[in-house]
């Protein structure tokens, strides 16, 4: 008999598993251009995150840096990290040598002193990581009194419907991984994620010493509609993703 959870999803290899060096430079073309990044999850990120203007904001999981553009575009003070060095230069081809950016994995401890930042910017990020008390428990001691965690993450009612209607005997309660190939540019890597509801997220940003903003489920850009008929369809009637604005008290 089978020791297997019926809500269990086979984990990919760790060795292997969201390895975004390999998918670089494909992902960062997608990233740039297609509706879920460019039309849809920054241009939220970017009006949750408001006039940034003269503001030290870290942008924790950069990639290659098109959200790290966008803020010090609009004035902010921007430092970069994230854990893929192959993300890393493609961000410093796009932002030039000045750029802020440092390799840093955001289940480790920061390299920066308490209250560096004003923001810190978590974009589709924290739904890598299965636990969030240490990383949150960081990113609040990087953060002024009064700053904000802005974040996005999976949407986790739209995971656990897609699980279910493919057969996964999922639990919305629990937490737990799944995995999925993604092929870009001629490489496939499984990528590793984990799912948690709703109520796990908050009281994991209450934890770590946040009081809960906003909750928001935006919709695309109208500029989308066009570009994209199918999936602005899909995505003006379920979202994709789920948005917070938390503020360090």
């Amino acid at each position: 008999m089978s020791t297997v959870p019926e809500n269990h999803v086979e984990p990919a290899h760790p060795s292997r598993a969201n390895d975004y060096d390999s998918l670089a430079e494909a992902y960062a073309a997608e990233n740039e251009a297609g509706i879920a990044n460019a039309y849809y999850e920054r241009p939220a990120i970017l009006a949750l995150a408001g006039d940034v203007t003269g503001r030290r904001i870290l942008d924790a999981g950069c990639g290659s840096g098109p959200l790290f553009a966008a803020l010090r575009d609009r004035g902010a003070v921007v430092t970069g990290i994230d854990n893929s060095t192959g993300m890393l230069e493609l961000a410093r081809q796009r932002l030039g040598a000045g750029a802020d950016l440092q390799v840093a994995d955001l289940r480790n401890p920061l390299p920066f002193p308490d209250g560096a930042f004003d923001d810190v910017i978590a974009s589709l990020v924290l739904h890598y990581l299965e636990d969030w008390g240490p990383t949150l428990t960081e990113l609040r001691r990087v953060l002024t009194t009064g700053g904000r965690l802005i974040v996005s993450v999976d949407h986790p009612f739209v995971i656990h419907a897609i699980h279910r209607s493919a057969g996964r005997k999922t639990d919305y309660f629990a937490t737990y991984n799944w995995t999925e190939e993604w092929t870009m540019g001629g490489q496939t890597v499984p990528m590793s994620f984990w799912n948690r509801p709703l109520r796990a997220m908050t009281d994991a940003f209450t934890a770590a010493g946040f009081r809960l903003a906003v909750i928001s489920e935006p919709q695309p850009v109208p500029a989308a509609r066009e570009l994209f008929p199918d999936e602005f369809r899909a995505l003006a009637t379920s979202p994709s993703f789920l948005f917070f604005v938390l503020d360090a008290d």
